[in-house]
C-alpha cells in the first residue's frame, strides 16, 4: 500500500511537471523552427502500470492526438477486459480498442469454460497472440495489468510486434521518454 501511495504522489508530480512543460517555454527551451506554437509542446501518449504487494496501479494521460492536432482531450486509454484485468493502450486508437474488445470477448468465453476468473497471464498471452499474428497490420502497444489469486498483481508489457515481458512496472507510449528517467530515480527500489 505504501508503494502504491508513493506511486500516486509520483504520478501527481509527473502530471504537474508535464503540465508545466506544456504551458511554458523558457527562453530557447524546445525552440523549433516553424510557426509560433505559443509554448505548446506535444508530449504524446503516456501509459504506466506498477505492481505492489496488494495489486497494481494503472495510469494514463487523456489526450488523443493526430500529429500536432489534439483530437480529443478526454479519451480513455484504459480498457477493462475482465473483472480484475485492465489494458493500457497506445498506438492506433482503433487498433488497440479492437484488440481489447477481442481479448475481453475471449476472456469471457474462457471464464465460462473453466468456471473461474481468468489469470492475468492468460489475458496478456491473448494480447500477445493477436498483436503478433497481425503485426504487419496493427499499430498497437499494450500494457496488460491486473490481479489474480494465483500470482497476485502482475504487469505485462506487449510492445509493437507482439512480444511479451513481465515487469514490476511498465511505461509506454510516445510520451514515455519524458518520465522514464524521473521514475527510475525516484523509485529505485522498484527497478533494483
Amino acid at each position: 500500500f505504501r508503494a502504491a501511495t508513493e506511486l500516486l504522489v509520483s504520478l501527481r508530480y509527473i502530471s504537474a511537471t508535464m503540465e508545466a512543460l506544456s504551458s511554458s517555454n523558457p527562453k530557447g527551451y524546445l525552440a523549433t523552427p516553424g510557426p509560433d506554437r505559443n509554448g505548446e509542446h506535444m508530449m504524446g501518449t503516456t501509459i504506466m502500470a506498477v505492481e505492489f504487494k496488494g495489486g497494481v496501479v494503472v495510469a494514463a494521460d487523456s489526450r488523443t492526438s493526430t500529429g500536432s492536432y489534439v483530437a480529443n482531450r478526454v479519451s480513455d486509454k484504459l480498457s477493462k477486459v475482465h473483472e480484475k484485468i485492465y489494458c493500457l493502450r497506445s498506438g492506433s486508437a482503433a487498433d488497440t480498442q479492437a484488440v481489447a474488445d477481442m481479448v475481453a470477448y475471449y476472456l469471457d468465453m474462457h471464464s465460462v469454460e473453466v468456471d473461474s476468473p481468468p489469470h492475468v497471464k492468460t489475458a496478456a498471452n491473448l494480447f500477445k497472440m493477436i498483436t503478433y499474428n497481425n503485426k504487419d497490420r496493427l499499430l498497437a502497444s499494450i500494457i496488460c495489468a491486473g490481479w489474480d489469486e494465483k500470482k497476485g498483481g502482475q504487469v505485462y508489457s506487449i510492445p509493437l510486434g507482439g512480444s511479451i515481458v513481465r515487469q514490476p512496472f511498465a511505461i509506454g507510449g510516445s510520451g514515455s521518454t519524458y518520465i522514464f528517467g524521473m521514475f527510475e530515480t525516484r523509485n529505485r527500489r522498484i527497478t533494483a
